[in-house]
């Protein structure tokens, strides 16, 4: 909602004072010099960036107007699940198998929906527990492996933003490309009048203006609010790891969970007393 407001505010201050200083609005409609801008611009991207790319620019652009970053109750919802499957490996690893090999028919995992939409979490933590079922690792060892697991998908999703700044700061050069071929257009009416060739001129550095306006104004700003999401993403799988490698070093369920709160920002962390109430009904058919 934050983004929409954000461009409502950009159009609103810079369009309205150019009314407000007197300025006529249809000169700055210039559908033409928009296309060029625009197909230029969409033209660059589909030349630089493959279909899977594109897709998850789509993706995360969608992503700015809906994702605020997890809450407090996915938090929450992260720690209970991460304390049933520790305490669940504890009583008996073998009796996890079931559930990491398969966390969409696993009732832990149904007990938490909001960590079993989120594929990549799903995965990483299934991965993980599956390791040290089967041959189990050394914290140190355990802590490198998942660190190259959250460092290849994040060196994945951080890809989409970049390619969004990389055209953004192409947009003024586009914009200049469209103001050079209204000066082109404006040669060859010379002998047509001054208002005439006020008009072509006015037109042409529109070119300029809306290159310039659409990186600064929305792209940065735009691919500025990806990385951000992308940022708490990350802070979501820091808490799994915390939780994780806790349990690599043998630490008590509950001790796993509290791993995994201090890893989470203070703004947002679950307390003590929260996180102790709702893990003493865990497995018991209370919703987090």
């Amino acid at each position: 909602m934050l983004v929409i407001v954000g461009a409502a505010v950009v159009m609103i201050c810079v369009f309205g004072g150019y009314l407000m200083e007197g300025g006529h609005i249809e000169v700055l409609i210039q559908p033409i010099e928009l296309l060029i801008i625009g197909g230029a611009a969409a033209g660059s991207l589909l030349i630089s960036a493959p279909v899977p790319l594109l897709k998850e620019i789509v993706a995360q652009v969608l992503g700015t107007l809906t994702k605020a970053g997890p809450t407090k109750q996915q938090y929450l919802d992260l720690m209970l699940l991460i304390f049933e499957l520790t305490k669940t490996a504890k009583a008996n690893p073998l009796s996890l198998e079931p559930h990491v090999e398969n966390p969409e028919g696993s009732d832990i995992f149904k007990r938490y929906p909001s960590v079993l939409k989120n594929h990549h979490a799903v995965h990483f933590i299934c991965d993980t527990m599956k390791v040290q079922i089967s041959s189990p690792m050394n914290p140190y060892d355990l802590e490198e492996l998942m660190d190259k697991d959250i460092a290849a998908a994040h060196a994945q999703e951080h890809l989409a933003p970049a390619t969004v700044t990389r055209v953004g700061d192409a947009m003024p050069g586009l914009g200049i490309v469209a103001a050079v071929l209204g000066v082109v257009l404006t040669m060859g009416k010379l002998t047509q009048g001054k208002e005439v060739i006020g008009h072509s001129v006015a037109a042409a550095l529109v070119g300029t203006f809306l290159g310039i306006l659409i990186s600064y104004g929305f792209m940065q700003p735009l691919s500025a609010k990806m990385e951000l999401n992308l940022g708490e993403e990350a802070k979501y799988m820091e808490a799994c790891k915390a939780g994780l490698l806790a349990y690599a070093k043998e630490c008590s369920p509950k001790v796993c969970v509290e791993f995994a709160r201090r890893s989470i920002s203070p703004h947002i962390r679950p307390d003590f007393e929260e996180v102790d109430k709702a893990t003493s009904g865990a497995g018991k058919g209370q919703a987090a």
